[in-house]
């Protein structure tokens, strides 16, 4: 647990300012915003919120069908023993 833990501080205490946009991104979004259009730099802005919010949606998808799916296995399987109990109580 230690090492984890000194692991998590050293990488944040090491972790360096960085601009994560491509060269091409940033510039084009510079150029438009000194010419005083933020419509290009606003749709910049929703395409990486959109990237970023896919992923966490599809794992949510899938974590939902996968609860779906056990709570019908977990009803059959509760509905199979109970009528095994049924039969071996006549």
């Amino acid at each position: 647990m230690k090492k984890i833990i000194a692991s998590v501080v050293l990488l944040l205490i090491s972790c360096t300012m960085s601009f994560a946009q491509c060269a091409m991104c940033r510039a084009s979004v510079e150029s438009t915003y000194s010419d005083g259009h933020y419509l290009n730099g606003s749709g910049l802005n929703t395409g990486i919120l959109y990237l970023l919010v896919m992923p966490y949606l599809l794992v949510a998808l899938i974590a939902y069908l996968w609860y779906k799916g056990s709570r019908k296995e977990h009803a059959q399987k509760m509905a199979v023993w109970q009528r095994m109990k049924k039969i071996s109580h006549s």
